[in-house]
């Protein structure tokens, strides 16, 4: 497929575009089946500003960011399902961890089919966002070439290689205490201590690496309130993402594809969050890497760590001499998608990734933060 979205002229841009056309370029034939129907277009009514079958550099950058975060984001999704969510046809992989599922259901009854709805739900955002691309002449995303990372091999997993790592996690649950403040806001470069300490102090695996894992039942436990952790520090992260990106948007219909898609990472998120406060409280230490985890008990805690305080509490948003207002927190837009990377990588999510893969991650990264409104 002939490439139609401009390159970018700083320096390094000829390893860039090798880069990219090794990732990208791979899925593009295959993306266009379906699109159009009976010679019917599926986006005949696009505004006059996308007729012309062209995404302005930066909005194809923002979209391109966004579709290898989903794709990201689906990778380790699909891991959860595999072992603790419902195995089915919308979501096939693996046979379910019957031990590890009991666990999850500890903290809600509905936690096999939320965590199925949101792996759908993550696989909807790739395949839109790589065919709308397509559509519009721009390159999509592949990133099957660096699926290389070994999975669990617990009873339950498919064994296929993975893109992301769910053993070897480092978790800031910060964001728990930043949307119980009143008083603080990141855009303002306030920070949050987080609600779970222990998790962002060593390694700590939210799926069972081996069955070996699942035979003790606390240590069992611990993982999967890590994985009820995780869940919403990842969505959080989207929750932030989308509105951030929207703001460097030119088209209108990109403006639509990010604020359509990014609230419903806020659902998942707030889903999520609610979930976690049911973590039962224990310790317990790894008997593999004996790092030790505590989960204390959010039910009864403060204000700023309770577990049914859900609802984001208003903050200051702008300036601090306006009315403070609930808010999604960040929403800061500069340096966002490079803010993202760092985010990940700091989490453990991408160990045993490759030195190839870390570069075309970056380099998506700086084009979609380097996106400016109305400038092609």
């Amino acid at each position: 497929m002939k490439n139609r979205v401009t390159r970018s002229s700083k320096p390094g841009s000829n390893r860039r575009a090798f880069l990219k056309r090794g990732a990208v370029v791979a899925g593009a034939a295959t993306l266009g089946a379906g699109l159009f129907e009976g010679g019917y277009s599926a986006f005949a009514q696009e505004g006059p500003e996308e007729k012309s079958g062209r995404l302005t550099p930066g909005d194809a950058a923002l979209l391109r960011f966004a579709a290898a975060a989903e794709i990201l984001e689906t990778d380790f999704w699909v891991q959860y399902n595999e072992l603790g969510g419902v195995e089915d046809s919308e979501v096939p992989g693996g046979t379910g961890n019957v031990p590890y599922t009991n666990a999850l259901t500890v903290l809600d009854s509905d936690m096999a089919v939320y965590i199925h709805d949101n792996t759908d739900d993550e696989f909807t955002h790739q395949n839109f966002l790589n065919a709308y691309l397509t559509s519009k002449g721009a390159d999509p995303v592949d990133l099957e070439r660096f699926r290389t990372l070994p999975g669990s091999a617990a009873s339950g997993s498919s064994g296929k290689l993975r893109l992301t790592n769910l053993m070897q996690l480092t978790i800031d649950t910060s964001w728990w205490t930043r949307y119980r403040s009143d008083s603080k806001n990141p855009d303002f470069g306030d920070t949050f201590p987080p609600a779970i300490p222990t998790l962002a102090v060593g390694q700590h695996t939210a799926i069972p690496r081996t069955d070996s894992d699942t035979m003790d039942p606390n240590f069992l436990q611990a993982i999967a309130n890590t994985a009820a952790f995780h869940f919403p520090t990842i969505e959080q992260g989207g929750n932030s993402l989308y509105p951030s990106m929207a703001q460097r948007a030119t088209s209108v219909e990109v403006l639509r594809i990010l604020i359509s898609i990014g609230p419903t990472e806020t659902m998942h998120f707030q889903t999520w969050s609610d979930k976690a406060g049911n973590a039962p409280p224990l310790t317990a230490i790894d008997p593999v890497t004996k790092v030790s985890v505590t989960f204390p008990n959010l039910s009864s805690a403060g204000e700023d760590l309770k577990a049914n305080l859900i609802m984001p509490e208003p903050c200051p948003f702008l300036s601090r001499n306006l009315p403070v207002c609930s808010i999604i927190r960040p929403t800061e837009t500069k340096g966002i998608a490079m803010g993202v990377v760092k985010f990940l990588t700091n989490m453990g999510l991408f160990i045993g990734q490759s030195k190839e893969f870390f570069a075309f991650l970056t380099d998506l990264a700086e084009d979609a933060d380097g996106a400016r409104r109305g400038r092609d």
